[in-house]
């Protein structure tokens, strides 16, 4: 009878050991959300611990893009925020911010400060800004600070029109795409200002740096890259003017763009991407019509097509307005919206799944890393 026991702990010890080692890893995961052109980006890290990065736009695009982050919400499984970092005080960043915070718990709010662009259109966006972090923990981020996320090292990398000084560790190697860059003699916006983000998940590596100017992508890059390399760029400021001096340093497998139908992705940018050393795919939040056929990607790895129908896709990228004229308002896409789901394991390995048409692609660990 002893021994018939004893066999049968041992087999029940060893199908426990054989479930365990079957086991998936938790992941983080990366929801990157249709705001029309907008930004926000939600991660859950494998404790369930989440950050929300901005909101979406305000006014008539408060309530879809709302409900487009509950949705991304509903997916992960999450009952509340408990971080929100607002990038910069643009519309397109934080106008969704009080309908989503009559939908959802946000525990603490990060920013850059002070708001540096006045005006009657952001002015009450900010005002009611302020009465939500007024009720919850409020953080005003500076570079080298480090955000507590359980099984994450989030670091801030900018901030309020400073950048990190010290580079991170196994980074500070020179960035030879420095020379040729001449820096804009323009007045400092609130994209200048923006909260950017370097985010480690064991040898998982990703960037979020919201519309940080090119000026200030030099500062942070040059003379040194303070970063060293990522695996996933979410790319900044919506796929346009992205830089050779900050990309190609970063050295990224893969590129998530946040664009919409006519913002971001214009053909400079695209070659960009395209020329990165490494660079396996770019992912398009839509159908550009800046770039056209000639510098798009094929169509498996964009989320949503287009805002309005067309008789053709054209071939040729719709010209922008000139500099400094307002281009007219992309028409109203209300329905059904599609977001890309990132998940990632702690050695480097991360897949992204397209979720309008269920394609998925597997990007498997850099043998070459050590860190």
């Amino acid at each position: 009878m002893r021994r018939m026991m004893a066999l049968l702990l041992f087999l029940v010890l060893c199908a426990s050991l054989a479930v365990a080692q079957t086991k998936t890893p938790k992941t983080l995961d990366i929801y990157v959300i249709d705001v029309e052109g907008g930004n926000a980006v939600l991660f859950v890290a494998p404790s369930g611990e989440s950050m929300l990065v901005d909101t979406g736009n305000g006014g008539d695009g408060a309530v879809r893009d709302a409900g487009r982050i509950m949705a991304a919400v509903k997916d992960a499984g999450i009952k509340q925020i408990d971080h929100l970092i607002i990038t910069h005080y643009h519309n397109d960043h934080i106008g969704g911010l009080s309908e989503l915070a009559s939908r959802i718990s946000i525990k603490e709010f990060i920013d850059h400060g002070a708001n540096t662009q006045p005006g009657p259109n952001i002015d009450p966006v900010l005002q009611r800004y302020s009465e939500l972090h007024g009720q919850a923990k409020h953080t005003v981020a500076k570079p080298g600070d480090k955000i507590a996320i359980a099984g994450l090292d989030w670091r801030i990398v900018a901030s309020d029109g400073q950048v990190l000084k010290t580079p991170l560790p196994g980074a500070g190697a020179p960035n030879p795409y420095c020379a040729n860059f001449k820096a804009a003699d323009v007045p400092k916006t609130e994209d200048d200002q923006s909260v950017g983000s370097f985010i480690a998940f064991g040898k998982f590596h990703t960037i979020i740096l919201g519309d940080l100017t090119l000026n200030r992508q030099f500062d942070l890059m040059c003379p040194a890259n303070r970063l060293g390399s990522v695996d996933l760029d979410l790319l900044a400021r919506h796929g346009n003017l992205n830089s050779e001096l900050l990309v190609y340093p970063l050295h990224p497998r893969v590129a998530i763009m946040n664009n919409g139908t006519r913002k971001g992705g214009q053909p400079e940018a695209m070659k960009v991407l395209f020329a990165s050393p490494g660079l396996i795919d770019v992912w398009q939040m839509h159908f550009s019509l800046l770039s056209g056929q000639e510098y798009t990607v094929p169509g498996m790895f964009i989320a949503n097509l287009f805002d309005e129908p067309l008789i053709a896709t054209p071939v040729a990228p719709v010209e922008p307005p000139p500099q400094g004229q307002q281009a007219p308002p992309a028409p109203q896409h209300n329905g059904t919206a599609y977001y890309f789901k990132v998940s990632a394991q702690q050695d480097g390995t991360f897949t992204v799944t397209n979720t309008r048409n269920g394609f998925s692609k597997t990007y498997k660990a850099e043998t070459a890393r050590t860190d």
